[in-house]
């Protein structure tokens, strides 16, 4: 395939963006990892839903068409990578039409849990392709010889479309056993033999029992999961006290807020398990927790105690992170067009980028004006991000003007921002002015949080990269591209099946 049809456009054509505004159009393969990593299913302030449904549409087609290959490994970047849902299981969809052989080889990469199956066969069947083909049913077979005991308690309820005794009625596995022979029957809704599944024995007995000591019996012998118990009772303090020693992290951080309500943390003890478990460095690498859930946690909890380790939490989740060498310009958008998750995740990241530097950064705040944010390494990253406002329009440019009229010499920026430039300078022309005078050799980090194709800079300089969404891989993919790492289109093309 030669270049010139890898892109929608010339490297150096000029579109429009959403305000009208010039701005560059990114290549077709960072167009699409875009897209996939930041989730064009949600409203965003720019656009509607409707208009970037379309969009979504026909990019996985045009994807699909144009390099499969490159295609299905965006997906499996963008699901365990991005760790996004909806958009790989709607390319998976559009990948199993266009070529059945890649998204056979991709499907257990993108299809993660009985959810995701529920929710891809929902797109399928949305899209007018009834159960898909073959091909599909081939892939859906598999992963139900694949289910667990509790898989089945977690995920057969109703309400995504298919839950999994609608699965196993559509796929008709074949069962590889008597004790999945059972399982499945019960999935069914079929009378079967629950001897060789005792979870179920425990949640069949939750079900119909009134006693507060059997509820708590059956809850700890089946170690039943606490969206399952919840749905079936309204928990009390000492159920409370038992779900929270079966959470995993997640769920733990989420309901912080509900047992603080139900006097779950009355108790010291509590307060000292929630605190282990926050504090542990290894079991927050493993949970994958995106830095923005304990900005929402911290917000809602008022315990001094659970505080103070939701921010030695965030704390942990960088510390291991590679350090930046050389001198980095830091400038979060703090526009209006940022207001609410986008501004928590970014002031977030930035203190963690800050910090990551060991202090040898400028971290600006900037919307139509330039503030120094003041950063603090011996201040917790959370009391920082906490005092950070959202105000003003947006000048990109401006920041890095101010860069060069101070004469600040830096080897690198990393501009946060939802790239909505609405007054004053173009990025690119002052990026280009500050290397001319200051650094012929900076590099710049855009963490893009829109799923826009429009770009502040050409694809041609390669010196710029482009990240798109938020996940924990961002700090790490700055520190690595520092050091002459590649860009992600590059790092996805290398993905091994």
């Amino acid at each position: 395939m030669s270049r010139a049809k890898s892109l929608f456009n010339t490297p150096q054509s000029i579109v429009h963006n959403h305000d009208g505004y010039a701005a560059y159009e990114r290549l077709v393969e960072e167009q699409y990892i875009q897209m996939l990593t930041t989730n064009t299913m949600n409203n965003t302030f720019y656009a509607d839903e409707q208009q970037l449904m379309q969009e979504a549409g026909t990019t996985h087609q045009e994807m699909a068409e144009l390099d499969a290959s490159f295609m299905a490994k965006a997906l499996v970047y963008a699901r365990n990578e991005g760790f996004m849902r909806l958009q790989p299981l709607y390319g998976l969809a559009v990948l199993s039409k266009i070529n059945p052989e890649q998204f056979a080889q991709v499907f257990s990469h993108v299809v993660k849990t009985p959810a995701d199956l529920a929710d891809f066969l929902t797109i399928l069947r949305g899209s007018g392709r009834g159960e898909g083909g073959r091909a599909v049913k081939r892939q859906v077979n598999r992963f139900l010889n694949e289910i667990s005991e509790y898989w089945a308690i977690k995920y057969n309820g109703r309400g995504r479309g298919y839950s999994l005794g609608d699965m196993i009625v559509t796929a008709h596995p074949k069962p590889k056993d008597e004790r999945q022979q059972a399982l499945f029957r019960y999935l069914r809704g079929h009378e079967t033999s629950l001897v060789d599944l005792p979870q179920l024995q425990a949640l069949e007995k939750l079900k119909t029992t009134r006693n507060p000591a059997s509820q708590l019996h059956q809850i700890e012998k089946g170690k039943l999961p606490y969206s399952v118990v919840t749905s079936i009772l309204q928990p009390t303090r000492p159920i409370w006290e038992a779900l929270m020693l079966q959470m995993p992290m997640f769920a733990l951080l989420r309901h912080l807020n509900a047992m603080d309500r139900a006097g779950v943390f009355a108790k010291k003890k509590n307060i000292a398990y929630v605190t282990r478990r926050l504090t542990d460095a290894e079991a927050l690498r493993q949970s994958r927790i995106l830095p923005f859930r304990f900005v929402k946690a911290y917000e809602m909890v008022e315990q001094a105690e659970l505080r103070e380790a939701l921010q030695q939490a965030v704390e942990l989740s960088v510390h291991n992170l590679p350090p930046l060498s050389g001198r980095t310009a830091i400038f979060l958008d703090r526009s209006g067009s940022m207001q609410g998750d986008y501004l928590r995740i970014g002031s977030v990241l930035a203190l963690a980028l800050y910090k990551q530097t060991q202090g040898n950064a400028l971290f600006w705040l900037f919307d139509q004006q330039v503030e120094d944010a003041h950063p603090k390494l011996d201040e917790g990253i959370l009391a920082q991000a906490d005092r950070i406002r959202a105000q003003g329009g947006t000048d990109t440019g401006r920041p890095v003007r101010e860069l060069r009229e101070s004469k600040e010499m830096v080897d690198r920026i990393i501009m946060i921002t939802d790239e909505k430039q609405n007054e004053g300078s173009p990025f690119y022309a002052e990026l280009e002015r500050y290397r001319r005078a200051m650094n012929p050799r900076l590099q710049a980090f855009i963490v893009d949080i829109t799923p826009y194709r429009q770009a502040m800079v050409p694809p041609r300089d390669g010196q710029t990269f482009y990240i798109y969404g938020w996940s924990e891989s961002v700090l790490t993919y700055i520190a690595e591209t520092a050091t002459g790492y590649e860009t992600i289109a590059e790092r996805v093309r290398k993905i091994q099946f």
